[in-house]
């Protein structure tokens, strides 16, 4: 199911360095636990973890491969994740109105959080991209693709998690510092609303590889 120990350990090591490269996902994350606090944070990590599970295994069952040849299908939900980023990023923006006059802010629910999180994931057609590429690299020919693509999947998600949770605890400990600053949470909000407009835009109108 996995890999001879130097190339398993090649794999941790280059998913590690992969997992902590931000994207739309980090972001995401990011964002929520800055606003909400950890709880939050914790609810968008199991929603993304899930949504990276759901598209390892549809690499696992082709699901690349139909991207790869059908410039169609990618295009379908290459643009449905980035118009959901640009969505989530406006609804960003906006949140901040009852706050800066004086109002309570609305605390978004861990289901939709998770949900958003599932979402944000599940609709990046790039990561399926990125496991029919990277996942063969570290598979042996002599075994079941499908058990070594669904074995290596679910390590990278896994690992993908734990650095996740570290991005979670790290701005969990920042939250309370920026919560004092003067308007924190209205610019905090603004600034996490561009990063996912942004990341939209580049998602909608990135080159496909």
């Amino acid at each position: 199911m996995l890999p001879a120990t130097p190339l398993l350990l090649a794999f941790v090591g280059a998913s590690l360095v992969l997992a902590l490269t931000p994207g739309p996902a980090v972001v995401y994350i990011l964002a929520r636990t800055l606003a909400q606090g950890r709880s939050s944070g914790l609810a968008s990590v199991v929603g993304v973890a899930l949504g990276n599970l759901v598209l390892a295994i549809g690499a696992a069952v082709g699901l690349a491969a139909l991207f790869a040849v059908s410039a169609a299908a990618f295009t379908v939900v290459k643009w449905a994740g980035a118009c959901y980023l640009v969505y989530l990023g406006v609804r960003l923006w906006r949140a901040p109105a009852a706050a800066a006059e004086g109002a309570a802010p609305v605390a978004q629910p861990l289901k939709r959080i998770f949900r958003d999180g599932f979402v944000v994931a599940v609709l990046n057609p790039k990561t399926t991209l990125f496991f029919a590429a990277f996942l063969p690299q570290f598979m042996d020919a002599h075994s079941s693709p499908l058990v070594q693509t669904l074995s290596l999947g679910a390590l990278f998600v896994g690992i993908a998690a734990c650095t996740d949770l570290s991005y979670v605890l790290t701005a969990s400990l920042v939250a309370p510092r920026l919560k004092r600053v003067p308007r924190g949470a209205v610019w905090g909000n603004r600034l996490a609303g561009t990063s996912f407009i942004g990341l939209g835009l580049l998602t909608a109108f990135g080159a496909r590889k």
